[in-house]
């Protein structure tokens, strides 16, 4: 009876630094998948803001009576959507801080005369977090995103 006593113990001594070494093996995979989660996260959350700045700036632009003021409007409208962002301690706007901004003269589209506003952001080369060395390939080069709506 004493043997078994002694062997069960003698076991569990074996066992003693396992868990350090399975939680070195584990932690960089969590901790990668953490840093990638509140990455994308953070991506997404700037997209949509893209996105809906195009679709300010369409909107302004297809509202403008004036054909002259049109470009002037959509840019306003783009840059007090884009307001909200900042990166680097930049707040962006269109021309300034890596945003590429375009409003297409309005087309025909159907019946109507319609207006294209395009914005831009090279994602890739400025997150607006810092990405690990090698997750950084895994995001998108571009952030591109297109509005287009009916001149009134």
């Amino acid at each position: 009876m004493v043997r078994c006593a002694l062997r069960r113990r003698e076991s569990g001594r074996d066992q003693r630094g396992a868990a350090a070494v399975e939680f070195a093996l584990v932690a960089p995979l969590l901790i990668m998948l953490v840093f990638g989660i509140i990455g994308y996260g953070m991506m997404l959350s700037f997209r949509q803001t893209l996105s809906q700045a195009a679709t300010e700036g369409a909107r302004a632009a297809a509202v403008q009576l004036d054909g002259s003021k049109r470009d002037e409007s959509a840019t306003a409208a783009l840059d007090d959507a884009l307001g909200a962002l900042e990166v680097g301690g930049t707040t962006l706007a269109c021309g300034e801080a890596h945003v590429t901004c375009e409003v297409d003269p309005p087309v025909s589209c159907g019946p109507a005369q319609c207006v294209t506003v395009t914005v831009s952001y090279p994602y890739r080369d400025h997150p607006v977090v810092p990405t690990l060395p090698f997750l950084d390939q895994t995001l998108p080069e571009t952030l591109t995103y297109s509005a287009t709506v009916r001149v009134s």
